[in-house]
């Protein structure tokens, strides 16, 4: 068994990203048989295979989503690596490094850099987008200055969770769908209909917020890329579950139900460590996030009118 390697990491991910060998060789300026044969390398590596072959692409087996969980930490671990290099020298004033998880980055992050720029027009504000544990961490480890996460019952020492808000989470269907029109749906409605999720584990997903051990979801098709999962979603293929901060980015030809459960909320927090960076930076942009969600709010509410 060989051993797993940063440039097979790398042509895993983008590989799992695109559902092509051939699409992720281009985005990654490599032949496809450079790309065929790291898959080949890594999957020696695993001692199984880590993607299904198809006539119009490939798809992460079950040991290729382990892979790419761990890829995903690995790989975010050494980008912060180089950033810490380049950082020896002295940290530049105004920089206020910035993660989120993919739905704040739709639009609650950017709206709130773009008042931060406003009122701050010569800072910088590296990004970085992933998953809340890994995210926290990095705040943990000074890698980040905030992260906008879900927050965890232990956070790491040092780390604290100040509250942002508790985003409702909706289910969101193809305007022809039978639930489209109704203000909200019930549980036992839901556990009839067939989902688009972003693993074949519920613990990975969004359903793991309201859902319960009982319950195991009929998964029509897996999509980790947001648009894919929307597309399959407005095509007819199956409903999803949608955070109510996302719902200004989502096309017409989605409409959103309100889940009739307490729990069908995901609390979004912000990560920071007390007194360490630049607190006017981050004051400022913790007051762009506050103000941001409640127009985002307010805009929800009127969608959903």
């Amino acid at each position: 068994m060989g051993d797993f390697t940063v440039l097979g990491l790398r042509v895993v991910r983008e590989a799992a990203r695109q559902g092509s060998f051939s699409i992720a060789a281009e985005r990654l300026g490599y032949t496809q048989s450079a790309v065929s044969r790291q898959i080949a390398l890594m999957e020696q590596a695993a001692g199984r295979a880590l993607f299904e072959r198809h006539a119009r692409g490939v798809r992460p087996t079950e040991a290729g989503q382990v892979v790419l969980r761990h890829a995903d930490a690995v790989l975010g671990a050494i980008d912060a690596a180089r950033q810490d290099l380049r950082d020896l020298s002295g940290r530049p004033p105004g920089r206020l490094r910035v993660g989120a998880f993919s739905t704040a980055m739709a639009a609650l992050v950017p709206r709130a850099l773009a008042a931060l720029t406003r009122r701050e027009p010569h800072v910088r504000v590296p990004l970085r987008e992933g998953l809340s544990p890994s995210l926290t961490a990095a705040v943990a480890r000074g890698r980040l200055d905030l992260a906008v996460v879900t927050p965890s019952r232990h956070p790491p020492e040092g780390v604290e969770f100040t509250p942002l808000l508790q985003d409702p989470l909706f289910v969101a269907v193809a305007r022809d769908h039978p639930l489209a029109g109704q203000g909200s749906v019930t549980l036992a409605r839901l556990r009839e209909l067939r989902w688009i999720a972003g693993s074949t584990e519920p613990g990975t997903t969004l359903l793991g917020a309201w859902s319960d051990a009982t319950w195991q979801p009929d998964i029509a098709h897996v999509a980790r890329d947001w648009v894919a999962k929307l597309g399959l979603v407005a095509a007819g293929l199956g409903v999803t579950v949608v955070p109510g901060l996302a719902a200004p980015t989502l096309p017409a030809a989605l409409a959103l139900v309100r889940i009739e459960h307490p729990d069908a909320v995901r609390p979004t927090t912000i990560a920071h460590r007390p007194g360490v960076g630049d607190d006017h930076l981050r004051r400022t942009f913790t007051e762009a996030l506050r103000d941001t969600a409640a127009d985002l709010s307010t805009q929800l509410r009127h969608r959903l009118r």
